[in-house]
């Protein structure tokens, strides 16, 4: 399948979402923390995204008999919320001990998909992979971790620790080219992923004047990148997405008070600029 340049292209940003040179993290009493409430919506048409084409092991990666498989890089629901956003505080060193959903520190692939779509994992915890399907999968990372996890059977369980904070790409070298996720690697507990209808809350947090930022995957397809499927040797295609969309605001907390935060997301959005 060819995909053709957006005429769209983002901005490029080339920073990860935090970054290791950051101070360390100290976990303390949190006697008076407030809240951080908000959401994401999306701001302007909606861009025509292209599916992408389910070409190998139908029985399994389509039951549906659908043919073809959104690649979820950009979800809006009827409202306009935009899920699997990350929101997260920038420059907090103080704070509350982690307490980040276990739930997203599990990956399942379950019929030819990655779930959840985008993985939130403390720094030095463990992430576990789940092979659900009777196929060779392979789990490829680039970013903050470099791992690559072969999957010969079904219910086959992986545990790595993620040692280094960050973004994660997270693709399939089987020759299941829609397959795709994200994961972001924190050094403290105040990130949050939206959820289907944009929302997002990150409590317990110190009074105080905050940075706090929204980071989303890009969704465009920019081209494709050439590999072997190495259950068939055969050489495939699978697509390559924009840079991530990285923006910030400010926001002042209350003791035992809350404060909202919205964010607008579009073909357009303002991003930080390199090297912030």
């Amino acid at each position: 399948m060819k995909y053709l340049l957006s005429l769209f292209t983002l901005f490029i940003v080339s920073i990860p979402p935090v970054s290791a040179e950051q101070s360390a993290y100290v976990v303390v009493s949190v006697e008076n923390g407030g809240t951080i409430r908000g959401t994401v919506k999306w701001q302007g048409s909606l861009p025509h995204l292209v599916a992408s084409e389910i070409d190998k092991d139908p029985l399994v990666c389509d039951p549906q008999n659908e043919k073809r498989r959104d690649l979820e890089r950009l979800l809006v629901s009827p409202g306009g919320g935009v899920a699997n956003t990350v929101v997260f505080l920038r420059t907090i060193t103080r704070g509350k001990a982690m307490d980040l959903p276990v739930a997203r520190r599990f990956l399942d692939q379950k019929t030819c998909r990655y779930e959840p779509h985008v993985l939130l994992v403390p720094v030095d915890a463990m992430l576990t992979v789940r092979d659900s399907d009777p196929l060779l999968h392979t789990v490829q990372m680039s970013g903050s971790a470099d791992y690559n996890f072969p999957f010969v059977r079904e219910g086959q369980e992986i545990m790595r620790p993620m040692t280094r904070e960050g973004s994660v790409s997270l693709r399939c070298n089987a020759g299941h080219v829609w397959m795709n996720a994200e994961m972001i690697v924190a050094r403290h507990p105040y990130y949050a992923v939206t959820d289907t209808q944009g929302n997002f809350e990150l409590t317990n947090v110190p009074p105080g004047d905050y940075e706090i930022v929204a980071w989303h995957e890009g969704w465009r397809v920019v081209g494709e990148s050439a590999l072997y499927d190495i259950a068939t040797q055969q050489r495939v295609k699978r697509p390559v997405f924009s840079d991530p969309v990285i923006w910030s605001k400010s926001v002042s907390v209350p003791a035992r008070g809350t404060a909202e935060v919205n964010f607008t997301l579009g073909e357009r959005t303002p991003q930080m600029p390199q090297g912030r």
